[in-house]
């Protein structure tokens, strides 16, 4: 049986996590608290616990500055924390700071008993909730990464009108004779466009002008 100690400064919090947890056999709540220096203060009291539930926002000692001084005491204890707080800065801070756990107080009661399950397992668990927002941020960030490296491609005039024609599939040939240049010329215009963009190939080209508005 896991012994888990919740730590919130809302009653009503504390109360429901209790109903959820004491309805699953394989957890017993062994002490609540309104603040991290009421955890330390059970702890020190002798009570045995393998995970603590935490919010970050409590007075005193908040659930990440919690962290240290527990472990210092009892360092086998995992410290999950349960919060409405989902900022990138917070999730990195409590991680580093030696959480076992992150989740969102809207996080379902099955997942909240996976999750510590989890945990106690030795592993880390980030809730679905906060995986989908960081991936959504990330993909954000990399759409406004790739439109500054856009605007940082310096492309003439003729590289632009050779890739319009690459994209519509002419040749270098095909090229050549519209533009009255070498195929020699070409070549070498083609092969900057992919030097200058970082592509591998015709077709990564294609696909990167396309992707950040170069190619409309």
């Amino acid at each position: 049986m896991l012994n888990v100690i919740l730590a919130d400064d809302d009653t009503l919090v504390r109360e429901g996590l209790e109903m959820v947890l004491v309805s699953d056999k394989a957890f017993q709540v062994v002490g609540m608290a309104a603040n991290g220096q009421e955890v330390l203060e059970l702890i020190n009291k002798g009570i045995a616990a393998d995970i603590v539930l935490t919010d970050i926002n409590m007075p005193d000692i908040d659930g990440i500055a919690l962290i240290k001084p527990l472990k210092a005491i009892q360092a086998h204890i995992k410290v999950i924390i349960l919060s409405m707080v989902d900022t990138n800065k917070s999730i990195e801070q409590a991680f580093n700071a030696g959480a076992s756990g992150y989740l969102l107080k809207t996080v379902s009661p099955d997942e909240l008993i996976f999750a510590i399950k989890k945990v106690n397992l030795g592993q880390r668990y980030l809730c679905s909730t906060l995986t989908l927002k960081l991936l959504e941020r990330s993909m954000e960030t990399t759409y406004a990464e790739n439109n500054t490296v856009e605007l940082q491609i310096d492309l003439t005039s003729r590289e632009k009108e050779i890739l319009i024609l690459i994209a519509e599939g002419l040749t270098n040939n095909e090229i050549s004779e519209k533009l009255f240049l070498s195929k020699r010329t070409i070549e070498g215009h083609r092969q900057s466009l992919i030097e200058k963009t970082g592509c591998r190939n015709t077709a990564s080209l294609i696909k990167f002008s396309i992707l950040n508005g170069i190619l409309q």
